[in-house]
């Protein structure tokens, strides 16, 4: 039968399951299918029906694409770290949009400290020059290299960790 999961705790390994029928049928972290460690709320899914009203072998539904529907793509995750990371684009997909203006802040402040250089120079003098435009190099080249590792992270997690990981848990502070 198919049917939406309602909800599904982690923690706990029990949640439920509206049924194409009407019905909702209780699930436990056994009942999942060989492979399957976690369901999320709305996703389409395909199960059996026990006897006591309970969801066994529970699996998602893959949609044409490859990817459960309704998931944020890790793909495009990925590729939005490697090529536009260091304006933060890719933690704005991700819905971390504090961590994406500070990430978009520091950079194109590191990027008008340093391309500025000149007026820092007859303002401040050379040495004061040379340590702001070596600081903001830093911060630049940093971000650069952070956002190229999290986008290399991105594309080889697997799915369903990295959907657990970036798109269910957004407590996490930074990757």
């Amino acid at each position: 039968m198919r049917g939406t999961v309602l909800g599904f705790d982690t923690t706990s390994g029990n949640g439920t399951i509206s049924g194409a029928d009407g019905n909702r049928y209780a699930l436990t972290g056994s009942s999942l299918g060989a492979g399957v460690k976690a369901l999320r709320a709305g996703q389409e899914v395909d199960f059996v029906v026990a006897n006591d009203n309970q969801a066994n072998e529970v699996y998602p539904v893959q949609s044409a694409g490859g990817a459960s529907t309704g998931e944020k793509n890790k793909v495009a995750a990925g590729l939005l770290a490697i090529f536009l990371g260091t304006l933060g684009v890719h933690k704005f997909y991700l819905g971390r949009t504090k961590i994406g203006l500070l990430t978009l802040g520091a950079f194109v402040i590191s990027y008008i400290v340093h391309d500025s250089i000149f007026t820092i120079y007859m303002t401040l003098g050379s040495f004061f020059a040379f340590i702001l435009k070596a600081a903001s190099f830093l911060v630049m080249a940093a971000i650069i290299v952070v956002s190229i590792i999290e986008g290399i992270i991105y594309l080889t997690k697997p799915d369903d960790v990295f959907h657990e990981t970036y798109v269910a848990n957004k407590d996490k502070k930074w990757l």
